[in-house]
């Protein structure tokens, strides 16, 4: 049923989205759901290249939007190349620019520098997954987020002697609990505005929902990689890491609020691991074989992959990387953003699509403005220009020509032509999802769940991470919608809110835009489909774990004592 009203910019037809368009919830929610299903085997069973999976999952996408939302084809051609205009600018204008860096000092030397400065500090590669993959991997998403620590870290535990599909999976894996406070905080603030509640109050909420998890995480790791025969050889390492993680997150979160979680958690991590390392060694060092594979250190084994080198000493490795943090962190501040947005900056309205959708009950509150479709062209103030300054300042330094930085440059943009390309047609999807009310189809099924919603909704946010690749656009996405389900059943909307995001991460390991970066990252581009099944039932264990508890804290003494303002 097509539902079209006067009004919107230039007097154009308004079109308002319908969430059972077949008359029957188990159908319309089949049909919302298939394309996922299409996508996901395609990259996991059929082991199609990502991008082709995309594509198809995107046509049927549109297929289900025009032929059974009626949604009137302009609209849903204007919805995917607002969605692909947004995965090329910002987020593949920030993957870009860190590959660039990270080629920048790989053609110069310092990255093979930076790899034996941290093999000798770290020597166990165990260790290394929890000081490189989760304690580094937090830093950098607080900082930069969009895929920048999937991309750093993989690279760097593949310099260290890790298997591609190994440091993949690793950095993947340790890219979830610091997301939800990632790119200083923007998931949860997005959230609040969504939702209307207080962002201190969402940040507290989150904080306490992902402590467990960011505790066990480390000690997560090096079990999936090394089994638990490796993971009690490094106890202390990983409960050091996670102690000295989630206590400042938990302060922060609480009684602060969003914006310094990550950076602040991130550092604290790191530097607690290197004042362990300076008193402590594990008994039993492990190492990798001739084969790649992971053990303990007997004959043909090799502490830290390439042992027997001596530690790069000096700045110089760590140059480029100080330069890095301090461009990122001041593109992050707001007094530069809007200085450099008032420089040149421009915002451009979508045509055929902006405020030409509306949202509708139950999804969001009766009265609730069309939706939005803007498109911003920020250059100076993104954040992959402060990652390009960074990488260009470092080039210099280390004594790059001009002519071989833009050389370094075009290699760059070739070798990843086909993540580009991916994360295109995946927030193309996206934006269909959204603009389409598919996304609505899926999350209403979910809460029609009665009281166990707060379980099932936690899956929400889970969903639409897997669909969007973001936690701020599964916010975006479902925000409103945990809020208006959480008021309906009589459970804390805050809680469900919460739960969104921190569902939500737990998808960001089987996100196509996560993966492909990474296989990008350790040029292992046409290994999704591996590295999808590897993590796929972490991913799905974890929701379920964090679902579980979001349950409890809606329902179960002394659980429910967690939630702020109860």
């Amino acid at each position: 049923m097509v539902r079209l009203e006067a009004g919107g910019p230039c007097d154009a037809a308004m079109w308002t989205q319908v969430y059972d368009p077949l008359h029957n919830r188990i159908l319309s929610t089949t049909a919302a759901a298939l394309p996922a299903v299409v996508l996901l085997s395609g990259i996991a069973f059929f082991k199609l290249r990502v991008h082709l999976a995309a594509f198809l999952g995107t046509a049927l996408a549109l297929v289900v939007a025009v032929g059974i939302y009626r949604m009137p084809p302009d609209l849903a051609g204007a919805s995917c190349a607002y969605g692909a205009i947004f995965g090329l600018f910002p987020i593949g204008w920030i993957l870009v620019n860190i590959i660039f860096f990270y080629d920048i000092t790989t053609k110069c030397g310092q990255f093979d520098a930076l790899r034996r400065s941290l093999s000798a500090m770290a020597p166990d590669p165990r260790i290394q997954l929890i000081l490189i993959a989760f304690a580094f991997g937090a830093f950098l998403e607080a900082v930069a987020g969009f895929g920048a620590p999937v991309a750093i870290t993989a690279a760097i535990l593949i310099q260290l002697g890790f298997r591609p599909v190994e440091a993949c999976m690793a950095a993947l894996m340790a890219n979830t609990v610091p997301v939800a406070f990632g790119s200083v905080g923007i998931p949860i603030t997005t959230l609040g505005e969504v939702t209307g509640i207080d962002a201190r109050l969402l940040s507290a909420m989150a904080g306490k929902q992902l402590a467990l998890f960011s505790l066990v995480t480390p000690l997560w790791l090096v079990v999936t990689l090394a089994g638990w025969r490796g993971a009690r050889g490094v106890l202390p390492a990983a409960a050091v890491a996670g102690g000295a993680f989630v206590v400042p997150m938990l302060l922060l979160s609480i009684f602060q609020g969003p914006w310094l979680v990550g950076p602040i958690s991130g550092v604290c991590a790191i530097f607690a691991l290197m004042v362990l390392l300076r008193f402590w060694k594990p008994a039993e060092p492990w190492g990798f074989d001739n084969g790649g594979n992971l053990g303990p250190c007997v004959e043909g084994a090799v502490a830290g992959g390439r042992g027997g080198e001596r530690g790069s000493r000096g700045w110089k490795p760590w140059m480029p990387w100080g330069i890095l943090t301090v461009c990122v962190l001041l593109w992050g501040i707001p007094q530069v953003d809007a200085a450099l947005d008032r420089i040149w900056a421009k915002q451009v309205k979508t045509p055929h699509l902006h405020q030409l959708v509306q949202r509708s009950p139950p999804v969001v509150p009766a009265g609730t403005a069309p939706e939005k479709a803007v498109i911003k062209l920020n250059f100076l103030s993104a954040t992959g220009t402060g990652i390009l300054v960074a990488a260009v300042i470092s080039a210099f330094l280390l004594g790059l020509r001009a002519s071989e930085m833009v050389a370094v440059y075009g290699q760059t943009i070739w070798r990843i032509r086909f993540s580009l390309l991916t994360i295109a047609i995946m927030l193309a999807w996206g934006a269909l999802t959204r603009y389409s009310g598919t996304d609505g189809t899926l999350g209403l099924a979910l809460a029609h769940t009665g009281r166990f919603y707060p379980f099932f909704g936690t899956f929400l946010g889970w969903l639409g991470v897997v669909f969007t690749g973001s936690d701020t656009s599964s916010n975006v996405l479902f925000g409103s919608l945990q809020g208006i389900a959480a008021r309906q059943i009589g459970v804390s909307a805050v809680l469900m809110a919460a739960a969104n995001s921190t569902g939500g991460v737990m998808g960001k390991m089987i996100s196509a835009q996560s993966i492909v970066v990474g296989t990008t990252a350790v040029n292992s581009y046409g290994e999704e489909g591996v590295i999808l099944r590897r993590v796929f039932f972490h991913s799905l264990g974890f929701v379920a774990l964090m679902g579980l508890l979001v349950y409890a804290q809606a329902s179960i003494y002394p659980f429910t004592l967690m939630v702020p303002g109860r």
